[in-house]
């Protein structure tokens, strides 16, 4: 008789595309949403949360560089056979708004400020820094048709990069107009409803420039291009004349607001969309200078069209300029980290109404990041005070001291593993990156004192202190268990 088979170990390990965040990830992430709602609160800004999942036909199909229909989402069918929900999670946290603003526009205010932070999904190849589950950090304004709205959407961005510590200077916020490339599209002989795939091929390629450089742009423009790894993507088929258009368009970028809007004048030529978008930057653009907000914060950049097909108007990116290091040592200058525009059509899919929205997406993880690589932020944490164990009986009496220290607002916890080895209650504290271990044997608590062990200092003067040194600078003190929280917030001052 044939034995069974053992049921394979599962793997420790998440899906390929997905991670995991521990302790300090997790407090640095949620500190700098925490500034980043300060910001859009102090604009009057109200916090939205929506399900994460929602159905596949209130989602749409929006995504970039995707052609297939429900492509790039993680999608399943709630009821089998035909005409079963298909529910999927969400992949940005636009579409689960204009659900909201459809659903519920009897009752929120007009216009209708929200913003939301949370994660979104996407289905797709992943890749170095690239996940399939990733933080998004959004501001929306719904029912405003004014390009007031964009305006103050780009400048809330700005003072939100500066709130949480990306310096004047070492960001841009750079502004366009979907409807100005409308107009050069048109121009270039690509309007009506069967070039449709051929604009958004030039919409996606348009976009990569940044990443692919002139040359991978023009690439995508005619017959395609193929990467490094040797997929080849399929481009729009544009002739040189119509790539030409495209390209001067990519290239009117001026010395000054005001030289740029002239020359996009210029390439709309009698487009009539096409000079409406160029009127609206202008708009914004007198908007944003009139708030303060002057060329080194904000650009008009016609560089800038976004890959999401919903846009409907202007656009806006944030880039942030210094230089970081790739993975070979080669310098390069860091990138976007948040993007938006109007979709005035997004919400019409469920009414039938043309309502007015504009909104930017923050990409948490990047921002992070970039925090990380400008020094901003170190990857640790200050860990809890640790109360060691010296007597098993004596359990209630650590708990007391822990939470004295909590009701004094200093995080702190007992050692719950086995008290036996010493040793190993100080190499638990060091793993969680502790600053002050608190000691007190059956001498200490008969004489009404404690021990008080300054990890960082102790482990810094084992290295590389002089015996005065030592002396002058007690890694470890005795002090009366009445001044256990003064002494331990001391200690703790001493490590910020």
């Amino acid at each position: 008789m044939a034995k069974d088979k053992k049921q394979p170990r599962p793997k420790a390990e998440p899906p390929k595309g997905f991670r995991d965040y521990f302790g300090a990830e997790v407090i640095e992430r949620q500190q700098m949403l925490d500034k980043i709602a300060a910001v859009y609160r102090l604009h009057g800004f109200d916090p939205l949360e929506t399900a994460a999942v929602e159905t596949v036909e209130a989602l749409g199909k929006f995504l970039p560089d995707v052609d297939r229909p429900n492509a790039g989402v993680f999608a399943w069918q709630e009821d089998e056979g035909e005409g079963g929900t298909w529910l999927a999670l969400r992949y940005d946290m636009t579409a689960p708004l204009a659900r909201v603003a459809a659903q519920f526009r009897n009752d929120l205010p007009s216009p209708y400020r929200r913003y939301t932070m949370g994660p979104v999904w996407r289905n797709e190849k992943p890749g170095p820094g690239r996940f399939r589950q990733f933080y998004q950090c959004d501001a929306d304004t719904v029912g405003a048709p004014s390009v007031a709205a964009d305006a103050e959407i780009c400048g809330m961005l700005a003072d939100a990069l500066e709130a949480v510590g990306i310096e004047r200077g070492d960001y841009i916020v750079r502004v366009n107009n979907r409807k100005v490339l409308n107009g050069v599209l048109e121009v270039a002989g690509l309007s009506g409803d069967d070039r449709e795939t051929e604009r958004g091929i030039v919409l996606r390629a348009i976009d990569k420039l940044d990443r692919l450089g002139e040359a991978g742009v023009r690439a995508l423009l005619g017959a395609g291009r193929e990467d490094e790894s040797g997929d080849f993507t399929k481009g729009a088929g544009l002739g040189d004349a119509q790539a030409d258009v495209v390209m001067g368009f990519m290239a009117a970028k001026r010395d000054t607001g005001a030289a740029t809007v002239a020359r996009l004048r210029d390439l709309v030529g009698g487009s009539e969309i096409g000079t409406a978008g160029v009127d609206e930057l202008e708009t914004i653009a007198d908007l944003l200078a009139a708030q303060g907000y002057g060329p080194d914060r904000i650009v008009i950049d016609p560089s800038v069209v976004r890959g999401l097909g919903y846009y409907t108007g202007p656009v806006f990116e944030a880039e942030l300029t210094f230089e970081i290091l790739d993975e070979k040592g080669r310098p390069r200058q860091f990138g976007s980290v948040a993007g938006g525009g109007r979709y005035d059509d997004l919400v019409k899919r469920f009414t039938g109404q043309e309502v007015p929205a504009t909104g930017v997406s923050i990409g948490v993880d990047r921002l992070l990041a970039a925090l990380r690589a400008k020094g901003r932020l170190t990857g640790e944490t200050q860990g809890p005070v640790i109360v060691t164990v010296m007597d098993r009986d004596r359990m209630a009496d650590y708990q007391a001291m822990a939470a004295t220290l909590r009701a004094a607002g200093i995080r702190a916890e007992v050692y719950l593993g086995n008290p036996k080895n010493f040793g190993n209650q100080l190499k638990y504290a060091d793993k969680r990156q502790s600053t002050v271990a608190v000691i007190q044997g059956g001498d200490e608590a008969a004489r009404g004192v404690v021990l008080l062990k300054d990890l960082i200092l102790g482990a810094k003067l084992a290295q590389d202190a002089t015996l005065e040194e030592w002396k002058s600078q007690p890694a470890q003190l005795e002090v009366p268990l009445a001044d256990l929280v003064a002494q331990v917030r001391a200690m703790l001052d001493r490590h910020p």
